[in-house]
């Protein structure tokens, strides 16, 4: 069946990116057939230290100064068509859980009505805190019966709210099960901080993997045709390589385990993804904004290449 045309204005204004990501169109418009880039610079829930808002923004700033060849898959941004729309509005109310619900409902007004999977659209949300992945993670599970959703990051994030947010950075996960029907399955990896009845849950419900093998392991016993989404908060990476973000953990994963993740991922079937909790301020030398933007071509270039 060939793909339907979208039509296009989207239904609610986004903010231009203030750049669009190295390799990409800026566009108001959805592909079928393409991978999305949408920015949702939010960080009023953060608890610790703030400034994710401008990770959007922060990643496109420096993606022109890194190389769009990945020699890690072989495959250059440059070769790959996909588009930037910008960034989702907060609304004009300074309380900061109404900012939320303000970009969460233009979300949902944006891809409510649109098949993902029949149109075969891949979304790459930036963040901004781990809260802003609520929105895509539950489209893709309503779209997606069969999904895993993998989940990489310090933290178990499965507080049944936190600090009076019920759709806390530190709930993400828990809000996500929310959603979870009989065919989903949750993956963690790189977890090494949360409370006991987290870690309880975990365990029980067999989510979390102990060891790097285990965890990829696991990913390539999942079918090549299973829908696959991941959710990735960058403090799983180690602090000595990726300091800003506003609650860094020692003892986290190095670049090349995610390297090690994407080859495994091209060969699967990833239909969306988010990367959150960059915080350009709290790194002035640059060096996290940089490494986040190398994440971020890895992943645009598996998006494009898997399921095909």
């Amino acid at each position: 069946m060939p793909l339907t045309p979208l039509t296009v204005p989207l239904p609610v204004p986004l903010n231009d990116p203030s750049r669009p990501f190295f390799g990409a169109e800026h566009s108001t418009d959805l592909h079928p057939g393409h991978t999305h880039i949408l920015g949702f610079g939010f960080d009023g829930t953060a608890c610790f230290r703030k400034g994710t808002r401008e990770g959007p923004d922060g990643l496109r700033a420096v993606s022109e100064d890194i190389e769009s060849y990945s020699p890690y898959l072989d495959a250059d941004l440059e070769d790959q068509s996909f588009y930037d729309l910008g960034n989702l509005r907060l609304g004009f109310d300074d309380d900061e859980e109404k900012q939320w619900h303000h970009a969460v409902h233009d979300f949902n007004a944006i891809f409510d009505s649109v098949d993902l999977a029949q149109e075969k659209i891949k979304l790459l949300t930036l963040g901004g805190e781990h809260s802003i992945s609520y929105a895509p993670i539950v489209k893709y599970l309503r779209q997606y019966p069969d999904m895993v959703l993998l989940h990489l990051d310090a933290h178990a994030d499965l507080r049944d709210g936190f600090l009076g947010y019920h759709y806390s950075h530190a709930s993400i996960i828990r809000r996500s099960v929310d959603h979870f029907g009989p065919g989903h399955e949750l993956i963690q990896y790189g977890i090494r901080s949360g409370t006991r009845d987290e870690y309880q849950w975990m365990k029980e419900h067999k989510t979390i993997r102990s060891s790097r093998k285990d965890f990829l392991d696991s990913v390539e016993a999942i079918a090549k045709d299973r829908p696959v989404y991941l959710t990735l908060d960058l403090d799983y990476f180690d602090p000595s390589f990726l300091p800003g973000t506003g609650t860094p953990e020692p003892g986290g994963e190095d670049f090349h385990s995610f390297v090690s993740l994407m080859k495994l991922l091209r060969q699967k079937n990833l239909v969306g993804a988010d990367v959150v909790e960059l915080s350009p301020q709290i790194d002035p030398t640059g060096n996290s904004d940089v490494f986040a933007a190398k994440i971020v071509r890895e992943l645009l270039l598996v998006l494009q290449q898997s399921g095909a």
